[in-house]
C-alpha cells in the first residue's frame, strides 16, 4: 500500500518503517520476498529503494496474501499427513472449513491494491511521502 500511495516514486525502506512503525530488518525480509515474487523492483545504492512492478489495479490482494501465507490449513484435517483427529472419517467440518477458506480468498481476489488506496484519502495522507 505504501508503494501504491507513492506511485511512480522510488520509496525507501526507512520511509516505510517510519510511516508504519515497523522494523527495518523485518521490512528488508519482506521487500526481498516481494521482489523475488515480482511484486516490486528494487534499486540498490544511495538513491535506491523500491517501486511496484505492476500497476496497483493489476495486483489482486488475494495473490499477495497467498504468496505470503501459502497453503495454510485452518485445521489439522486439512493436512492429510499430520491428521490425528479421531473423528476424521466421519466429520463433515473439513468441507465447511475448505469452503470458508475459498470464500476468504475469493473476497480478497475481488480487491486490488488500487482498491485499497484509491479514494482513501486517510490512508494516502498517512503513507504519502512529502
Amino acid at each position: 500500500m505504501f508503494c501504491a500511495a507513492n506511485k511512480g516514486r522510488t520509496v525507501r525502506k526507512a520511509e516505510i518503517a517510519a510511516s508504519c512503525d515497523a522494523s527495518e530488518n523485518h521490512l528488508a525480509q519482506v521487500i526481498h520476498k516481494l521482489a523475488q515474487a515480482g511484486f516490486v523492483t528494487t534499486v540498490r545504492g544511495r538513491k535506491g529503494g523500491l517501486q511496484l512492478r505492476r500497476d496497483p489495479a493489476q495486483l489482486r490482494v488475494g495473490e499477495i496474501v497467498r504468496f505470503f501465507e501459502g497453503a495454510v490449513p485452518l485445521t489439522e484435517c486439512m493436512v492429510h499427513k499430520a491428521d490425528t483427529c479421531p473423528v476424521v472419517g466421519c466429520c463433515v467440518m473439513k468441507d465447511a472449513f475448505c469452503d470458508a477458506l475459498e470464500a476468504f480468498y475469493a473476497s480478497l481476489d475481488g480487491r486490488t491494491l488500487a482498491d485499497l488506496v484509491n479514494q482513501n484519502a486517510g490512508l494516502v495522507s498517512l503513507l504519502k511521502v512529502a
